[in-house]
C-alpha cells in the first residue's frame, strides 16, 4: 500500500476519484486529443474506454499514450525506477480499445466525444448511444466550436448533457473549460465539476456561448492580427515580437495560429460567421482563405505564416 500512494504522489493522485461516481468513462476519438484525454484519466485512477474506427488507429494511439507516459515517468521518477514501472504498467492497464462504441455503454458513466467537428456525425453518434447507455450515464462533447445544445439535441437527456473542453495537449496544459446548456441539471454540472478536479485540472464554469471562454477570446484576436497583415500595418514577425515581448504573450498570433491549424481557425470562423453574421469580429479573412485554399495550413503542412520547411 505504501508503494501504490508513494507512486501516485509523485505521478498523479487517484484518491479524489472516490468523491463523485465517475470511475469508468468513454473516450471516442483516438487522435492527438482523444488519446491526451484517455492518458490523463487513466493516470488518475479511471478506468477508460477509448474507441475509433480501426484496430490499427487504436494502436497507434495507445502506443503514443505509452511514450507519451515514458516521458512523465523519466521526470516524475527519476530516482524510483520501480515506482515508475508500476506507474506506467498500472496507468497503461486501465486503458482498453474498442471499434464500437455501443458496446462500451453498459458499463461507462460518462462519455467525452472527441471527433470530427462535424454537427451531423455527431448528433448521429449520441443518437445511437442515448439509445444504449443507462439512465445515469452523462453525455459531453470536447468541441471548440459548435454548440452544445445543438449536439444535444439528438438525446432524450439533455438534463445529463454537457461540454468538456480540454486543451491541447492535454497531459500538459491544466485547464478545463465544463460548459452547461440551458437543460443541464446541477448535479450533472456538479459532477462534471468534480470529475475535472479528478482529473487534476483546473477548471472554468462557462454557459454554451460561441467558442466558450478561451477561444471566444483568442480566435478574434489571432484573426485580428491577420487583419493588420492585411492592411500592411506590419510584418507578421514584428507582430508577434510586440506580442510576445510587449504583452508577455508566450506565443504571438502569428506562431499560435501556426500550431493551431490555419484551417482549424477557418473552420471555427466560418461556423461563427454562419451563425452570427451581425458580429464583425467573426468576418471571414480573405487571406486566411487565401492560405488555406493553398494548403498552407501551418506547421503541419510546412507552411502557413511562416515555413517550417527543412
Amino acid at each position: 500500500m505504501a508503494s501504490v500512494c508513494k507512486t501516485f504522489s509523485r505521478g498523479f493522485s487517484s484518491s479524489a476519484i472516490r468523491q463523485t461516481t465517475i470511475k469508468h468513462l468513454t473516450v471516442i476519438g483516438g487522435g492527438l486529443m482523444g488519446s491526451g484525454i484517455a492518458q490523463v484519466a487513466a493516470s488518475t485512477g479511471h478506468q477508460v474506454s477509448m474507441v475509433d474506427q480501426s484496430d490499427d488507429i487504436l494502436n497507434k494511439s495507445k502506443a503514443n499514450i505509452g511514450k507519451s507516459l515514458q516521458r512523465v515517468v523519466k521526470k516524475k521518477f527519476a530516482d524510483d525506477p520501480k515506482g515508475g514501472e508500476q506507474f506506467l504498467s498500472e496507468t497503461m492497464g486501465r486503458i482498453e480499445t474498442s471499434t464500437s462504441a455501443v458496446a462500451c455503454m453498459e458499463k461507462t458513466d460518462l462519455v467525452i466525444e472527441a471527433i470530427v467537428e462535424n454537427l451531423e456525425i455527431k448528433q448521429k453518434l449520441f443518437s445511437e448511444l442515448d439509445a444504449a447507455a443507462p439512465k445515469h450515464t452523462i453525455f459531453t462533447s470536447n468541441t471548440s466550436s459548435i454548440p452544445i445544445g445543438d449536439i444535444a439535441s439528438s438525446t432524450k437527456r439533455l438534463d445529463r448533457f454537457g461540454g468538456l473542453h480540454f486543451f491541447n495537449p492535454v497531459p500538459v496544459m491544466k485547464l478545463l473549460e465544463v460548459i452547461r446548456i440551458p437543460a443541464t441539471s446541477d448535479e450533472t454540472f456538479n459532477k462534471l465539476l468534480a470529475f475535472g478536479k479528478d482529473m487534476q485540472k483546473a477548471t472554468v464554469n462557462c454557459k454554451d456561448t460561441p467558442g466558450f471562454i478561451v477561444n471566444r477570446l483568442l480566435v478574434p484576436y489571432m484573426i485580428e492580427a491577420v487583419r493588420m497583415l492585411e492592411r500592411g500595418d506590419a510584418s507578421p514577425r514584428d507582430i508577434d515580437t510586440a506580442m510576445k515581448l510587449g504583452a508577455g504573450y508566450p506565443m504571438g498570433p502569428f506562431e499560435l495560429s501556426d500550431y493551431v491549424g490555419l484551417d482549424t481557425m477557418k473552420f471555427i470562423l466560418d461556423g461563427w460567421s454562419k451563425n452570427y453574421p451581425e458580429n464583425p469580429l467573426f468576418r471571414p479573412s480573405p487571406m486566411l482563405d487565401k492560405l488555406v485554399g493553398e494548403g498552407k495550413l501551418g506547421a503541419k503542412s510546412g507552411e502557413g505564416f511562416y515555413s517550417y520547411k527543412k
